[in-house]
C-alpha cells in the first residue's frame, strides 16, 4: 500500500545527487621574464663591433660636420665659431645654385635608365631565353667596375679628335663634336655614362621581381586575350613596383652624390666646367682647394637635408602607386 501523503513509497531507490562539478583552477599569473645579466652582457658583447663601426664611422663625423658648419678654418688649421655665417653665404653664392641646377638636372637624366632596365629586365625575364646567364653578367660588369676606370675609358671614347664614339658617327654624316669640352653636351655626355653604370644593378633587381610574379597571371590574361604588351602594363609593371621604387629611390640617392664621373672626366682646367659642377664636387673644391672646410661642411648637411627631404617624399608618394600584395 501507499504510504501516507508525503513519505517515499517503501521500495522506492534512493536516487543520489549528481557529482559536483570541480571549478576550475585559478589561472596562474604570468610571470615577466627576466634577463640574466649574463645574457644582457652576451647581446651587448655581441652588438658592440656593429654599434662602435656606426657611431665611430657614420654619427661622429655627421656631428663634426654639423659643427664645422659654424665656423671658419684659417689656411694653415684651427677654427673659430662664426654662427650662420656659411649658411648666408650659401643662399648668395651663384655658384651654389649653379652646382645644384647641374646636380638636379643630372639627376633627372639619370631616372632615364630605369626605363631602359625594365626594358632589358622584360627581355631577359622571358622562358626559354638563351643566354640571359652570360647577358646578365656583361650588363652587370660596369657596376663591378671601378669609376674611376670607366671614367677614363670614357674620356677616350669622347675624344673630339681621335675618339671612337666621333668615328662611328663620321660614317652617318655627323659633325665633329668635342662631347666633354663643349658646355652644351658635357654634362649630357657625363650623365650617359653614369646610366651605362647603373642598368645593370638595377636590371637584376626588377628580374628578382619579375621571376616572383606567380605564372597564373599571365595564363589568365592569355585566356582573356591580352595581348604581350597589354600584359606588360598591366600585370607586370604594377607588381614590380616594390622593386621599381627601391631602385627609383637608389637611383636619385646616387644621381645627388654624383663625383668620381665629373671629376675624372671633366678635369679642373676643363671649360665645361661650370657647367657640370655637383654639389659634391663643389664641396671637393671648397674643402680640399681653397681649404675653407666650414663652408664645405655647410654644403655637405645641406646636401643630407636635400636627400632626406626627397627621400622623405618619395615614401610619403610611393602609397600611391607602389602595390603590395
Amino acid at each position: 500500500m501507499p504510504g501516507p501523503v508525503g513519505t517515499a513509497p517503501r521500495h522506492a531507490v534512493a536516487v543520489s545527487p549528481p557529482p559536483a562539478t570541480e571549478a576550475p583552477a585559478p589561472a596562474r599569473p604570468r610571470r615577466r621574464r627576466r634577463y640574466r645579466p649574463a645574457a644582457l652582457g652576451w647581446a651587448a658583447f655581441f652588438l658592440a663591433p656593429t654599434t662602435l663601426g656606426l657611431g665611430f664611422f657614420y654619427m661622429w663625423p655627421v656631428v663634426q660636420t654639423v659643427y664645422f658648419s659654424f665656423t671658419k678654418w684659417g689656411p694653415f688649421g684651427g677654427h673659430q665659431w662664426t654662427g650662420l655665417d656659411n649658411y648666408r653665404a650659401i643662399v648668395r653664392d651663384e655658384t651654389v645654385l649653379s652646382a645644384l641646377r647641374n646636380t638636379v638636372y643630372f639627376t633627372l637624366l639619370g631616372l632615364a635608365g630605369i626605363p631602359i632596365s625594365i626594358v632589358l629586365a622584360a627581355l631577359l625575364a622571358r622562358k626559354g631565353r638563351r643566354g640571359v646567364t652570360a647577358y646578365r653578367a656583361l650588363l652587370f660588369l660596369p657596376v663591378v667596375t671601378m669609376p674611376a676606370a670607366v671614367a677614363i675609358v670614357w674620356r677616350w671614347l669622347y675624344n673630339g679628335d681621335y675618339g671612337l664614339v666621333n668615328e662611328l658617327l663620321s660614317h652617318v654624316g655627323a659633325h665633329r663634336t668635342y662631347w666633354v669640352s663643349d658646355p652644351n653636351t658635357a654634362l649630357v655626355a657625363v650623365a650617359l655614362v653614369g646610366i651605362w653604370t647603373t642598368v645593370g644593378y638595377n636590371m637584376v633587381i626588377l628580374m628578382a621581381g619579375m621571376e616572383a610574379i606567380p605564372r597564373h597571371y599571365y595564363e589568365a590574361a592569355e585566356m582573356d586575350g591580352a595581348t604581350g604588351v597589354r600584359q606588360f602594363f598591366a600585370i607586370t609593371v604594377p607588381l614590380i613596383s616594390p622593386s621599381l621604387f627601391f631602385v627609383t629611390v637608389l637611383s636619385i640617392i646616387g644621381s645627388l652624390q654624383t663625383f668620381d664621373l665629373v671629376y675624372v672626366m671633366i678635369g679642373r682646367t676643363n671649360p665645361a666646367l661650370p657647367q657640370t659642377r655637383t654639389v659634391v664636387y663643389l664641396f671637393y673644391q671648397k674643402a680640399f682647394i681653397e681649404n675653407d672646410r666650414g663652408y664645405a661642411a655647410a654644403l655637405a648637411f645641406l646636401l643630407l637635408l636635400l636627400i632626406v627631404i626627397v627621400t622623405a617624399a618619395q615614401f610619403r608618394l610611393q602609397k600611391r602607386w607602389v602595390h603590395y600584395e
